[in-house]
């Protein structure tokens, strides 16, 4: 199997199933022309943060790494009238393409694109208080994925779901003696995972627009 043969999939799937949205489109091109990197999610894959949202019954969502809000506006979509969202980005010309973005798609009054490390916005949350959220997507970089999702679970309650994105590495996951960062931190957070007695979770590979890459999906037990 081929990249190629990959994509083709991702366009089949993409085609019947997810359609053509202007919206998300215009999204996509405001980043594309900004020069943000191309690491947003694939439709599909929006689609399913959406999917599982809805299936959720989500009122409150984080999220950690917003780009150019491209999954924001999909995990927002799935929120009720009186819903609420949080996306956390460090990068300022990124929360501005992202906060225009939000504002085309006419979420700009549900979604708040908090900026900052994304660390720092995670303590200032659980100092707060805040009410637990329902379900959180952590997408940013690799190597703070351990405490992200630490923090995922102090910040959310007993049914929650917790997804965390790009956990394969394109296979190098499985390499102990890797040095590279992303790797490194990918490793350590399923250290963490497994280590928590709050969770259940599981990783999937997967392949498509993306290359090869893959997923964690953790409920929050208690």
């Amino acid at each position: 199997m081929s990249q190629q043969q990959w994509d083709a999939v991702d366009s089949y799937f993409s085609e019947k199933l997810v359609g053509d949205d202007p919206v998300l489109a215009a999204a996509q091109a405001a980043a594309d022309a900004a020069g943000l990197p191309q690491i947003a999610v694939a439709p599909n894959q929006g689609k399913l943060l959406h999917l599982l949202a809805l299936t959720q019954g989500a009122r409150r969502i984080l999220e950690v790494g917003t780009l150019g809000g491209y999954s924001a506006i999909w995990l927002a979509r799935a929120l009720p009238a009186d819903g609420t969202m949080i996306t956390l980005e460090i990068d300022p010309a990124h929360a501005e393409v992202a906060r225009a973005n939000l504002l085309r798609a006419g979420l700009d009054k549900v979604v708040e694109v908090r900026l900052g490390r994304a660390a720092d916005s995670l303590v200032e949350l659980e100092r707060a208080g805040v009410e637990p959220f329902d379900l959180v997507f952590i997408d940013a970089d690799k190597a703070g994925n351990p405490d992200y999702f630490a923090s995922a679970v102090r910040l959310t309650g007993p049914g929650s779901l917790i997804i965390v994105d790009n956990v394969v590495r394109g296979g190098s996951v499985v390499d102990a003696d890797s040095t590279d960062p992303s790797v490194v931190g990918t490793r350590r957070l399923h250290d963490v995972i497994a280590a928590e007695p709050k969770v259940s979770a599981t990783s999937v590979q997967t392949v498509g627009t993306k290359g090869y890459d893959g997923f964690t999906l953790a409920r929050v037990q208690g």
